[in-house]
């Protein structure tokens, strides 16, 4: 099964780092976000990737064109221009990068890869997000449920701690960083069927997958959600980063289940 990773935004909000390189391609632990991404998938079993790429694409292309060269022992003659590789450490990837445009939004990334997954059901996620979901379990809820789409939500920890103050200003109570146990959102990972496709229209370039397709899919009762409690984790701005990278250098990665 394909796994289609959305990596083509311009990821302004972590420009700290993506000033010179798209988001996926900045690192957690010495290696790109993308490819913690494609390691969970691969844990999994599934390891043919179509990526969708935009903002400094080549940097993307060039990464894994010469990650073969990059993670292998070698020695060069360099009067005949040979190479003897003598020991490597790549990955059982196969992965296909598509240019889906610079500003094209997230439907019309999605639209342009239709080609390459044809008539199959697919993954999706996006280019910043870490989890330890099974995705098996995932999988199966899909072909459970029998929907066109199916979305992995999760519950997000409050990010500041709660307070229950008295009229004098004591403090009755302190919560530190509660879920709202209500409240699920879109952490995205998705299965889909290629019945998604037909609710990409011509206009797609400019919509939002979540606020457009996504929801008239919902809207025609083909969407089920998928409930993780585990980890989840985007990288959406600069202390997100800072975060997963403690975790990583800590050997604490809740995602690293290689």
């Amino acid at each position: 099964m394909k796994v289609v990773i959305l990596a083509g935004g311009l990821g302004t909000r972590l420009m700290e780092e993506t000033e010179s390189r798209p988001k996926p391609m900045v690192e957690i632990g010495g290696k790109p976000i993308l490819w913690h991404i494609m390691k969970m998938y691969a844990h999994h079993g599934f390891t043919e990737f179509i990526i969708c790429l935009g903002y400094k694409s080549m940097l993307i292309k060039e990464y894994f064109y010469n990650y073969y060269l990059h993670n292998s022992d070698v020695t060069i003659d360099l009067s005949n221009n040979k190479i003897d590789i003598h020991q490597s450490a790549t990955e059982p990837f196969k992965v296909t990068l598509i240019d889906t445009g610079l500003h094209t939004n997230t439907a019309g990334r999605i639209k342009r890869i239709e080609p390459y997954v044809k008539d199959e059901t697919f993954m999706l996620t996006y280019g910043d997000g870490l989890s330890n979901v099974n995705l098996n379990d995932l999988l199966s809820f899909h072909k459970k449920h029998k929907k066109l789409a199916t979305l992995t939500s999760i519950q997000l920890p409050g990010r500041f701690g709660h307070l229950n103050i008295s009229a004098d200003g004591s403090v009755n109570d302190f919560k530190e960083k509660l879920s709202d146990q209500n409240m699920w959102i879109n952490g995205g990972f998705f299965v889909l069927e290629p019945g998604i496709f037909d609710y990409l229209g011509d206009n797609s370039d400019e919509i939002q997958w979540e606020k457009g397709p996504l929801v008239e899919i919902a809207e025609r009762g083909q969407l089920s959600a998928y409930r993780h409690e585990g980890f989840w984790k985007c990288m959406d701005a600069l202390r997100d980063r800072i975060e997963l990278e403690s975790l990583w250098s800590l050997g604490n990665a809740p995602w690293k289940l290689w």
